[in-house]
């Protein structure tokens, strides 16, 4: 390669260094001259993909879908590269004590619901469009309580859905959502006592992170980055730390279809308009 390959990452936790030096030394190993720089928002990292600081950008769905708007806008479209398996068919849900005696989402009519970040795809867009599309508005048909923390990361972390889950059981709130893995954990960990709670409603699939690529870059570095990506193997003793890290078994082809949801919600509560500005007033990062 007659240049450096460079990739954007959000650090949204002191995991990722060690993430991405492993991921480096592997690159270097596959003879890829790789190297990535740290953001601490996933706003700012898409802007530098379009200044040309970066190649490429691990991006949340909702940075993936400002900056394909942002891209077509501009004249000058991204293009997407893998995901994780973990990335796919993801759902969310709507959690409730048993006892409060909430079997139906039109019971939450006038009541309290929590939501995550306001900008985590999973645990407030996502929930928000779906409640919508089954005819409540958040503040005409029930009260949102966003339990708003670490703003840019874009729901890469626990601490809104955990707050919005203990908000629940102090019954600070009537119900509250947080994407499935999270109920499991939070039920596991004791977070959500076991037998306490109930799913009422859960959200259509929806898929997760994918690697962004920046307009114009080379076609054959794309390749031997997404090729040398996908030849990580589980089976891989030194590999397997790393994935494990980051969350994943292997690495598959991206794909876009998992994004129509998340569209649909960036649209309806008004998170980016059509060229990728951010017009969610409550947002702070």
């Amino acid at each position: 390669m007659s240049r450096r390959f460079t990739l954007g990452a959000v650090a949204y936790a002191p995991k990722v260094i060690t993430i991405w030096e492993g991921f480096k030394d592997y690159f270097s190993q596959h003879r890829f001259d790789f190297d990535y720089i740290l953001y601490s928002n996933y706003e700012a990292q898409v802007e530098a993909m379009f200044e040309g600081a970066i190649d490429a950008a691990w991006n949340s769905p909702l940075a993936w879908i400002r900056a394909e708007r942002m891209g077509r806008a501009r004249g000058t479209p991204v293009s997407f590269g893998p995901m994780r398996d973990t990335d796919q068919d993801l759902t969310s849900v709507l959690v409730v004590r048993k006892e409060a005696g909430i079997s139906s989402l039109q019971d939450l009519r006038a009541k309290n619901i929590g939501f995550g970040a306001v900008d985590s795809p999973q645990a407030r867009l996502i929930p928000l469009i779906h409640l919508r599309q089954s005819g409540l508005v958040a503040d005409k048909d029930y009260r949102a309580r966003v339990f708003d923390v670490l703003g840019g990361k874009h729901g890469d972390h626990i601490g809104g859905e955990r707050d919005a889950a203990i908000a629940l059981m102090k019954r600070e709130v009537d119900a509250t959502w947080m994407i499935d893995g999270n109920y499991q954990a939070f039920s596991q960990e004791g977070t959500l006592p076991s037998g306490e709670t109930v799913v009422l409603a859960r959200t259509e699939n929806y898929d997760h992170c994918i690697f962004t690529l920046a307009p114009g870059i080379a076609k054959e570095s794309v390749n031997q980055f997404s090729e040398i990506l996908l030849s990580m193997k589980w089976s891989d003793s030194k590999v397997r730390p790393l994935l494990e890290l980051e969350g994943l078994k292997e690495w598959r082809p991206g794909r876009t279809k998992g994004f129509t949801l998340l569209n649909q919600a960036v649209e309806s509560e008004h998170f980016y308009d059509s060229k990728g500005q951010i017009i969610e007033p409550n947002y702070r990062y």
